[in-house]
């Protein structure tokens, strides 16, 4: 089987910019696929949806990649990590930890456990249509289990008011495609904690995500396993006409080409190992980030109080492609040691660091021995700017 698909794969790469801008296609002629992803990795699914995307002809051949992962959180291309996650603390809310992901696609931050079923629908551009894929999707949970989700004006899937489902595509030439993931019995636990954030006190151009109540298809109907809607998904994809939302029933659906369980390896896709090491990358994950300005305030403690109404300290960061460009101080008169107070742009040893591993590991030594309270504390309001997002 993995000979076969080989062959088919080489031969839709040939063939792809031969076809795409050829004579319109007739519904009649379009084939479609199912794809169900063997990985359970988040990088390596992103790099198979590339590779896909890059790779395939769709113009007579639309696909539905089908797949899972072991929890991660998953940012929009525009999106800044540190304002959508809980990033220090990603690392130890699950035994193998959260991985953290940016996609190549635009759109808000979704969390993804083993219950998440997503989905991406390959298409050319010009059959390109989000409705008509979240209609497949209505229609087979309908079918199967009696549940009508309703489809958004923002293109989302809502069950009794509440998001089951959010959406987010990838449009060029000549290829597009659109993907979402399924809320069937994630862990909202986890989902919550790694999204919990705060954007006090960020500037920032970032798309920024908004916040909707979320529910489990299991919560509505326990009989729901992501397991079986690979299949309760995939037939309907089959036995819908490519370009339009009629049933063609299983004489239709058996005219495709049917599911493919594929391996997202080197061997089956020649250059995907670099794909996926380049999401997995710091600079695509984190180097991408949108520039921003955090600016935070602190009350001097009473005890450290030299004047009768001090000033706040104030801390303001920028943050460029993921390292920071730029700190400032507004350290209250009398409250160091060595004398300075004012607007201070002295901590010279943080800039250029990465937002905020390196950077924290300098933090002590660039602002001076911490030989009293008072210093102690300039140190901790630096460190709470970089440790607060």
């Amino acid at each position: 089987m993995a000979l076969v698909h080989r062959k088919f794969v080489m031969s839709a790469i040939l063939s792809r910019f031969a076809r795409a801008y050829s004579t319109p296609v007739q519904e009649k002629d379009i084939r479609k696929s199912v794809f169900i992803s063997q990985s359970k990795d988040i990088f390596t699914n992103l790099a198979l949806e590339d590779w896909l995307y890059k790779n395939l002809d769709f113009t007579n051949h639309h696909v539905l990649m089908l797949w899972q992962n072991d929890p991660c959180v998953v940012i929009g291309r525009h999106q800044n990590p540190w304002l959508e996650a809980n990033v220090p603390a990603l690392g130890a809310l699950t035994d193998q930890g959260v991985a953290l992901a940016r996609r190549n696609s635009g759109g808000g931050t979704v969390f993804h456990d083993q219950g998440n079923l997503n989905m991406t629908f390959f298409t050319s551009r010009n059959h390109y249509n989000r409705r008509y894929n979240l209609e497949v999707i209505t229609r087979a949970i309908f079918r199967e289990y009696g549940l009508k989700l309703e489809i958004t004006p923002r293109d989302d899937l809502t069950l009794r008011n509440c998001k089951v489902s959010g959406t987010a595509a990838k449009l060029g030439r000549p290829s597009a495609y659109h993907h979402c993931t399924l809320l069937v019995n994630t862990n909202k636990v986890h989902l919550s904690e790694a999204l919990q954030k705060s954007d006090v006190g960020i500037e920032t151009n970032a798309t920024k995500s908004t916040k909707s109540k979320i529910l489990n298809l299991c919560e509505e109907n326990p009989k729901i396993k992501v397991p079986a809607l690979y299949k309760v998904v995939g037939w309907e994809y089959l036995r819908t006409h490519a370009l339009s939302v009629k049933d063609g029933g299983m004489e239709l659906a058996n005219q495709q080409k049917g599911f493919q369980m594929v391996n997202p390896t080197e061997k089956w896709f020649p250059g995907i190992e670099e794909i996926r090491d380049n999401l997995q990358g710091w600079q695509w994950r984190f180097g991408k980030t949108p520039k921003f300005t955090i600016s935070r305030s602190f009350t001097v403690p009473e005890h450290l109080i030299s004047q009768d109404v001090p000033d706040d300290l104030k801390v303001t960061m920028v943050v460029e492609g993921g390292k920071i460009s730029d700190v400032n101080l507004y350290v209250p008169p009398g409250l160091v040691a060595n004398g300075f107070s004012g607007n201070v742009n002295v901590i010279t040893s943080l800039i250029g660091h990465k937002f905020s591993e390196e950077a924290l590991d300098n933090l002590e030594w660039s602002l001076g021995a911490l030989g009293s309270d008072k210093d102690k504390f300039v140190t901790d309001c630096v460190k709470q700017v970089m440790q607060s997002v």
